[in-house]
């Protein structure tokens, strides 16, 4: 279920326009308007929840998901040899956005 108070699921539904790289029933991919890297999408589950704590069955079936299809959708936006793989997890971890999501990095020799 999408929040009607949250940026991503305004994305999602097509409120707030986005530079969409990948879209499917259970997840929606695009770029991030603040890129970190060369390369810099944000995965974010198509079911609004915040954090993993409040993943159930039905959505850590989800996040299983984007993880299996995240690889080729990198390789796909030009991270052939390689990214990294971010979720911030509350504010301390600096979390802005609360709607789960994974940054994909990459498309150059990242720094740590």
């Amino acid at each position: 279920m999408l929040s009607d108070n949250c940026i991503f699921c305004k994305i999602i539904k097509g409120e707030i326009p986005s530079a969409k790289v990948y879209e499917d029933e259970k997840m929606f991919v695009f770029k991030d308007i603040e890129p970190k890297a060369k390369v810099h999408l944000l995965a974010i589950a198509k079911d609004h929840f915040k954090l993993f704590s409040d993943m159930d069955d039905n959505r850590s079936e989800t996040v299983k998901y984007m993880l299996t299809k995240i690889p080729q959708i990198a390789k796909d936006n030009g991270c052939e040899n390689g990214y990294r793989l971010i979720v911030n997890q509350g504010e301390d971890a600096g979390q802005t956005v609360f709607h789960l999501h994974f940054h994909i990095l990459g498309g150059e020799n990242l720094p740590w």
